[in-house]
């Protein structure tokens, strides 16, 4: 297992109730004191502003949303979370890495935040999350949006990228590429940030976390999750995925209002190959929320 990442971070307000988010101010990062464990939040744009929930999927963190996030502040108050034992957040204090637990953690965040309600978006395993903070609490999801989120294990598609010995850790720049590019579309040059984070990763926190994200997955495809929760529901999909069959998005449309989108020529990650693209999307599903029948019941 590495060791927690140790390199310079902006510093983080204790508690929000002072921070910035309270003040109407841009961007703050903030470390919230919770049960299962510290978890840090990334809160941008307006604090009045609708919400929306970002949550990251394997072997990332809040990070990975910083190219979308700027396209999506002019109307929205974003929320970035950094689920337990990824980016800045701790381990949970009892070792529980599960979908649901997390769920629990998220909605706790939420609590704290004094957020009632947010448009929830999931990329890739991030999704499971998503869909599992609408079965514990509804009443804080006001939609779901499921971005390169398998929606069964059928659908996977085993990766062709090289795996890591973690003996070998910490690995190359080369090797974290090569480790990584399932999750882009073929030729993506993965920026150096992202190599520097991944190599940075609790290697032990991401394997439990993806086994979870199975155990979450096996028993009941999200298809047949999400009609009983009667939530509406966006899903984006690169077509280049190299990790869930593309055509797979469709099975989503067995979700009653469901609206499915295909991004041509991004991969796993829309969200940094595709950031125009991914938000134009997102963008004109929370619109018709809000101007759409029963907007503002």
């Amino acid at each position: 297992m590495t060791p927690p990442d140790t390199s310079p971070h902006p510093p983080l307000h204790p508690h929000p109730g002072e921070g910035a988010h309270r003040r109407g101010l841009a961007a703050e990062d903030v470390l919230l004191h919770l049960g299962a464990g510290d978890i840090h939040v990334r809160l941008d744009g307006q604090c009045d502003a609708p919400v929306l929930l970002l949550i990251h999927g394997s072997a990332s963190s809040t990070l990975s949303w910083q190219a979308l996030v700027p396209l999506l502040t002019g109307c929205h108050r974003v929320i970035g979370i950094d689920l337990l034992g990824h980016g800045r957040s701790a381990a949970p204090a009892d070792g529980d890495y599960s979908v649901p637990a997390q769920a629990r953690t998220v909605a706790e965040a939420m609590d704290r935040l004094g957020v009632q309600q947010a448009v929830v978006v999931g990329h890739s395993s991030g999704g499971y999350t998503a869909v599992a903070l609408a079965e514990q609490r509804p009443d804080l999801v006001t939609a779901l949006a499921l971005i390169n989120t398998g929606p069964s294990l059928d659908a996977f598609l085993a990766p062709a990228s090289a795996a890591i010995d973690p003996t070998q850790w910490p690995p190359t720049d080369e090797q974290i590429r090569r480790f990584a590019s399932s999750a882009f579309h073929a030729g993506y040059e993965i920026p150096q940030e992202f190599v520097d984070e991944l190599r940075g990763i609790n290697l032990h926190a991401v394997t439990v976390a993806m086994r979870e994200g199975v155990a979450y997955l096996s028993p009941r495809p999200l298809p047949e999750r999400l009609p009983a929760l009667g939530k509406p529901l966006q899903v984006v999909f690169g077509d280049q995925d190299q990790r869930w069959r593309p055509s797979s998005a469709a099975d989503y449309r067995a979700v009653p209002g469901a609206r499915v989108a295909w991004l041509r020529g991004s991969g796993h990650s829309p969200i940094l190959e595709d950031p125009v693209g991914t938000a134009a999307l997102l963008l004109a599903f929370t619109e018709d929320l809000n101007t759409g029948p029963g907007a503002g019941t």
